[in-house]
């Protein structure tokens, strides 16, 4: 016999949850959302409501139980209104209390699991979840936490009686509602978010939009007929009923959460997935894998992330019901991804959206991939190119002889060099029952990988594992370059990725020996990312003194010199990056190896020039100095920072940058082909700026030693390098190395370079160094690895310059 499961119940433990009323808080149990805007001016749902969510691995019954509300400001004769509660909560599920009707909006909620007619205040009042349906008679925080029949309240806008702070934001339009995480510190202020209503019912439904009509009835389909042979459904937006297949997996945390199933009788047509993926959102669905079930639901196009950012879309079935019709049953063979699967062309190219193209999965990747979406797929003995991360994901290569790294990365070498055998793996299974693998570059996830394909905008098609590999280590360990010689310059470049004095001393450690072992103490470092001594907390403070001193005395206390260093300060809230945070550059410099010419004048919004001194020689008129920063192409970004040094009698520049960032992007795997690089931009706007002040400089001075470096982020082989190259001006150091040796950071599986070290024509005498310490690894003092520079600056004199190298050679050899 069929048994429907509309609910989410079935084999489930139940737990009876007290009653008397000194009995303590069932505290899985709380309130997840309030909204009283329902129906009002500007609402689109008709109803206030009261979500209830459990947290815990047990069924929760509240059968007994009520949600009371008080006004905000309540007087001495307010009262309490009560709604009764029956039924249970499910482990992971939600329970719906539906209030009163206003006479505006157009979409009803989903069925409630309790109604009440409570017209709550759509912008200020309090909510409890009770022990009992007595109605409660205290009037104040301090009277009604004391209250023993009390198990969660929640006060919103300016209400009286609330955990700690209220919860701000609500309005017609808006709830407030706990994050996903349901954390509860007894601070509503902190708990609660403002924002769009989201009432999700015990089956895992949504809001119902009644449309212009009545629901057409739902047709019979099978999921390749869903599906279809493009990228859309053919059937988006329609119901369909009677859908036959096999669950194969199942999502059981997040606001995300439902299950795959497959159909085991699939057509002879590759272009059609035959697996597909069935939404209940924040409830874990009641099915298991290897249930056969029927599903109803409506086909839904959902764009992770939003429309607007250009990824692909996902099929799914939403406000679903199903039927479970047997358990246990095979499922269907996962399909193998590997190097002789995966087509060589990655996508195919040349209209705004290849949404409507029929997929030809023979020919390219990301057309296979979508050929499979929801679909079981399989890897097997896959060797890792991008590390593990704190969420639970990695990326794998199936084409292992494609653009290899020497560390066992997978190199991206041109915007037409996608790799498109790059994988994300991502787990459904708990982390309690199987931790997540820690993985670095190079290691290899052995064994088979199975589960079904999805896809989302961080990262792309991703394998959701249900059965995951082990990682065998590929034995990569963090580099370190050599000592520079008495007669070298050695500088560096390092992005510590928003270092302040709220980062714990750990990371300082991490990053201090970085610069002392892995850099061998440069003579200058150039710094990016250093954040004021606040760090994110935006309170107009943009000293970063302390910052600054932190590390340099991590890095004495590593071994290491005592750091001079130099920079300015920028303007609060001009220069981008983490809201709070005002980054900027700076340079630390040992003043034992090399003088940093100090010359006054330079601040925030003064502009650097050049001079000739007496000699003729390029000179800056302040030192340190910022490029430009009134100029349109910083806006909301780091302004370069330059500077004039003395090593061993000889003028060297140093130009400190941080180009804007790749946000806003469209990424590798988008709907639209090419995808848009906007962000680009504004960098070749900065790289002509600095371009300009690059030719001013060696106008005054073609002999000068320059060297321009930073995290310029952006490509070797991008327009904004092209800019800064172009002529000849400057060279870049990256492509003096060899082909698999071009990266210093990692995104979504592609090794790739983001920061730079460029040169002026007369540093002919140099060795360059990629000193791979961070990106490869899982375990990071930042997401970019350093870079250093040796050179043996010019005398401006070809045969000056060649007379010191002799004699430097024998000083050597003796």
């Amino acid at each position: 016999m069929a048994t429907t499961v509309a609910g989410a119940l079935a084999g489930t433990a139940l737990v009876i949850a007290p009653t008397s009323a000194g009995a303590a808080p069932a505290v899985d149990v709380l309130l997840a959302e309030v909204y009283g805007g329902g129906g009002n001016s500007g609402a689109s749902l008709t109803n206030d409501f009261i979500e209830v969510a459990n947290k815990g691995s047990a069924a929760i019954a509240v059968d007994g139980w009520s949600v009371q509300y008080l006004p905000a400001a309540p007087k001495p004769t307010s009262q309490w209104q009560v709604t009764p509660l029956t039924g249970a909560v499910a482990p992971g599920g939600r329970y719906l209390i539906g209030e009163a009707k206003g006479t505006g909006g157009t979409l009803a909620l989903p069925a409630p699991d309790a109604t009440g007619a409570i017209n709550m205040s759509g912008t200020g009042g309090t909510v409890a979840l009770v022990r009992g349906t007595t109605a409660l008679t205290c009037l104040t925080a301090a009277d009604c936490l004391a209250d023993a029949r009390m198990v969660d309240v929640v006060g919103y806008g300016d209400a009286v009686v609330r955990e700690g702070t209220p919860a701000t934001g609500a309005a017609n339009a808006a709830s407030v509602a706990r994050t996903a995480a349901l954390a509860d510190t007894d601070d509503n202020g902190a708990d609660f978010a403002a924002g769009a209503p989201t009432p999700i019912n015990a089956r895992g439904q949504g809001p119902v939009d009644p449309g212009p009509g009545p629901d057409p009835e739902p047709t019979n389909a099978r999921i390749h007929d869903i599906q279809g042979t493009t990228r859309l459904s053919p059937k988006n937006g329609a119901r369909v009923t009677g859908v036959p297949g096999v669950v194969t997996g199942i999502r059981a945390f997040g606001n995300s959460r439902g299950f795959w199933f497959q159909d085991t009788l699939a057509d002879d047509d590759p272009r059609t997935s035959e697996g597909v993926f069935v939404l209940t959102g924040g409830v874990t669905p009641a099915v298991a894998v290897g249930d056969a079930v029927k599903v109803t639901g409506k086909v839904e196009e959902f764009y992770p992330g939003g429309a607007n950012i250009g990824g692909q879309s996902l099929t799914q079935l939403t406000g679903a019901t199903w039927a479970i019709e047997a358990s246990g049953q095979a499922l269907p063979a996962p399909v193998p991804l590997d190097a002789a699967t995966v087509p060589d062309a990655y996508v195919p190219s040349g209209t705004p959206s290849i949404e409507a193209l029929a997929l030809e999965p023979g020919k390219y990747a990301l057309d296979l991939y979508e050929s499979l979406e929801g679909q079981l797929t399989r890897v097997a003995d896959t060797r890792v190119v991008g590390p593990s991360t704190s969420f639970g994901e990695l990326w794998v290569t199936v084409e292992p002889t494609r653009n290899p790294t020497a560390q066992g990365g997978t190199v991206y070498s041109g915007y037409d060099a996608q790799n498109g055998g790059r994988l994300k793996v991502s787990s459904l299974i708990p982390f309690a029952q199987e931790p997540f693998p820690k993985a670095d570059v190079g290691d290899t996830l052995t064994g088979v990988t199975t589960g079904p394909l999805t896809y989302d905008n961080f990262g792309g098609y991703t394998l959701a594992a249900t059965t995951l590999g082990k990682v065998a280590k590929g034995g990569l360990t963090p580099e370190s370059t050599r000592d520079q010689k008495r007669t070298e310059l050695a500088v560096a470049t390092y992005n510590v990725e928003n270092l302040s004095p709220k980062d714990d001393q750990a990371k300082f450690d991490r990053l201090a020996k970085g610069i002392v072992t892995n850099l061998a103490t440069p003579d200058v470092v150039a710094l990016e990312e250093i954040q004021d001594n606040t760090g994110p907390t935006n309170d107009g403070v943009v000293a970063a003194d302390q910052t600054l001193d932190k590390l340099v005395a991590a890095i004495k206390a590593a071994g290491g010199p005592t750091y001079s260093w130099r920079s300015i300060e920028p303007v609060d809230g001009k220069d981008g990056g983490q809201p709070g945070g005002n980054i900027r550059n700076a340079f630390l410099f040992d003043a034992t190896r090399v003088e940093f010419v100090d010359r006054p004048g330079g601040g925030s919004t003064t502009a650097v020039g050049v001079r000739k001194d007496w000699l003729g020689r390029a000179q800056l008129t302040q030192s340190p100095g910022r490029v430009a920063p009134a100029d349109a192409a910083w806006e909301n970004s780091r302004k370069p920072l330059a500077a004039e040094f003395r090593f061993r009698g000889k003028t060297v520049f140093v130009v400190a940058n941080h180009f804007a960032s790749k946000g806003g992007d469209q990424a590798l795997d988008s709907r639209f082909q090419p995808p848009t690089r906007s962000s680009e931009v504004q960098r070749v706007a900065q790289a002509k700026v600095l371009r300009g002040f690059v030719d001013e400089l060696l106008g005054v001075d073609p002999r000068a030693n320059l060297v321009v470096l930073g995290d310029l982020n952006d490509f070797a082989f991008s327009p904004t390098l092209n800019t800064l190259t172009a002529g000849g001006a400057l060279r870049t150091m990256v492509n003096t190395l060899p082909a698999n040796e071009r990266w210093g950071y990692v995104f979504n599986g592609n090794s790739q370079m983001l920061d730079h070290i460029l040169t002026s024509p007369r540093v002919t005498r140099f060795e360059y160094d990629i000193v791979h310490v961070n990106a490869a690894f899982a375990d990071q003092a930042s997401d970019h690895d350093p870079q250093i520079l040796r050179v043996h600056p010019s005398t401006g004199s070809d045969f000056l310059d060649c007379l010191e190298q002799l004699w430097e050679e024998l000083t050597d050899r003796s």
